[in-house]
């Protein structure tokens, strides 16, 4: 630590924190316009008549949201590094392994729960879209009309974000590359924000709550396996801290 850069680190922290930031709130800047004449439109194809379709409002999606859930470890890991300019090395070391065992096994739980929620709100998408005509038209009033634009300008923040981050850990100690897993995490990271940008752009404007959501239970998936790969790695850290608390000599 001693050659580490302490502005660039502290900016790198700056960065995925409003990386996360945007993406947790992107259920509130997502959605909320109207979407009652889309749905009227989609109605008349189908052979359908609606009384009244006003009030129907774009829904949000979860896919960007639960990128929040892989970047918790982004933030977590680069906290760590922020914690060494506060501890002294040997006070860091024990209180590393307890404090990201406590972290993987609340991650594991919230990324469990995310993924229940997930496949169960895919299941009913893919039943209603199914059961032409009502079912379709159900499935066309809460998640038919995604706010891909809105949602490519977020997704375009959040990754010049991690860019940022990556580039600036990077400038804070280079030798952070040598760092297996923040490589793999900063490319993990980077690939899902690609890929769920991609995915709302592959597929017809009404499907694109479908694979939002199948992206979201992805993520899930990756941020619990995350949560096991610092679950394991906290292990040793504790044991050796019990080790060295243990030898040290008693009055």
């Amino acid at each position: 630590m001693g050659d580490l850069r302490k502005p660039f680190l502290l900016l790198a922290m700056l960065a995925i924190v409003l990386a996360i930031g945007v993406e947790l709130g992107a259920g509130l800047l997502l959605g909320g316009a109207d979407a009652g004449a889309a749905l009227a439109d989609s109605a008349g194809a189908l052979d359908v008549e609606l009384d009244d379709v006003s009030g129907v409002s774009e829904p949000s999606g979860r896919g960007t949201g639960y990128l929040a859930l892989i970047d918790a470890v982004a933030v977590w890991s680069t906290g760590l590094f922020c914690l060494g300019l506060l501890l002294p090395e040997r006070v860091q070391g024990r209180v590393q392994g307890v404090a990201s065992l406590i972290f993987s096994i609340i991650l594991i739980i919230v990324g469990l729960i995310a993924l229940v929620v997930a496949f169960v709100e895919l299941s009913i998408m893919v039943s209603l879209f199914l059961a032409v005509p009502f079912g379709t038209l159900a499935y066309l009033a809460l998640w038919g009309f995604f706010p891909v634009g809105e949602a490519a300008v977020l997704l375009g923040l959040v990754l010049l974000l991690k860019l940022v981050w990556a580039g600036m850990l990077v400038l804070a100690q280079p030798r952070f590359l040598q760092n297996k897993g923040l490589v793999l995490l900063i490319l993990t990271t980077l690939l899902c924000t690609v890929v769920l940008e991609f995915l709302h752009n592959l597929v017809p404007v009404i499907l694109v709550s479908i694979v939002d959501d199948v992206a979201a239970l992805v993520f899930a998936i990756i941020a619990i396996i995350w949560g096991l790969v610092l679950l394991i790695g906290s292990i040793p850290a504790i044991v050796k801290a019990i080790r060295v608390t243990a030898a040290l000599p008693t009055r």
